[in-house]
């Protein structure tokens, strides 16, 4: 049997009160934009040390003339698509279901997501990318807020926004390497830009139901860690997106 929970703001007696679990799940979600916060600063101070430090950027990057900017070494491109492998193999083989593990995982990601966005520091100017992150920063808080205060029932929409996401990154990234029809390409971003907008929503929604359905501490440190990467995988692909569609290139 469970034992009753005290850690984030609940009653200590067995029937809470709504103002104790309101109070509760406040803390839960603080405690999990806690978490996207502090990977956010720490892909931003890690994309910041690979454009900063020469010896780092020519280990993963490398100017093209071609491209009109820099583009991934072997070494940058295996370190930008390992996120992508490990986050495809977790669909299939869940990774990090203890607190611990979960935390390996999501610091694992971060890092290597943080380090691949070095390309943006190089490729783009640093005005562009403040404005951006605003306005993405903006919609990430509108988005979250909807999800965590609509009665809509978002459950359905789970099986959807999974395999849709992997289905359009899919044709993105062969569009990318083989076909390269811009036009193709831009229409696939402002579609997994609405996705993306929808999953950060149904994250917060589905963060909250977590918090309400389960008394288990261990359950809930693991769902705020995973919820709090994929909260953190739909803001940098919104902003990922958006600077290619409008940042300013050096």
């Amino acid at each position: 049997m469970n034992e009753p929970r005290t850690q984030f703001g609940r009653s200590a007696t067995t029937t809470a009160t709504g103002a104790a679990v309101d109070q509760g799940l406040r803390q839960y979600m603080l405690g999990v934009y806690n978490y996207l916060a502090l990977g956010l600063a720490v892909s931003g101070i890690l994309a910041f040390t690979v454009a900063s430090v020469p010896a780092v950027r020519d280990a993963l990057f490398v100017y093209s003339a071609q491209a009109g900017g820099y583009v991934p070494t072997g070494l940058g491109s295996i370190v930008t698509w390992s996120p992508v492998v490990i986050l495809l193999i977790n669909y299939f083989v869940p990774i990090g279901r203890t607190p611990q593990g979960a935390q390996v995982f999501y610091w694992t990601i971060v890092t290597l997501i943080g380090a691949s966005l070095g390309s943006i520091g190089l490729n783009f100017t640093g005005e562009s990318i403040a404005r951006v992150f605003f306005i993405t920063a903006t919609a990430f808080g509108g988005l979250s807020l909807w999800g965590y205060t609509t009665k809509v029932d978002m459950t359905p929409l789970g099986t959807f926004l999974r395999f849709a996401v992997i289905g359009v990154f899919a044709v993105m990234a062969i569009n990318g390497f083989l076909f390269q029809a811009s036009g193709l390409q831009m229409v696939l971003s402002l579609v997994f830009l609405l996705l993306m907008g929808a999953a950060i929503a149904f994250n917060t929604q589905a963060l909250k139901s977590t918090y309400l359905s389960t008394s288990n501490e261990g359950v809930l440190k693991v769902a705020a860690v995973h919820g709090a990467l994929s909260l953190y995988i739909a803001i940098i692909n919104i902003f990922t997106i958006l600077m290619n569609l409008f940042g300013a290139r050096e």
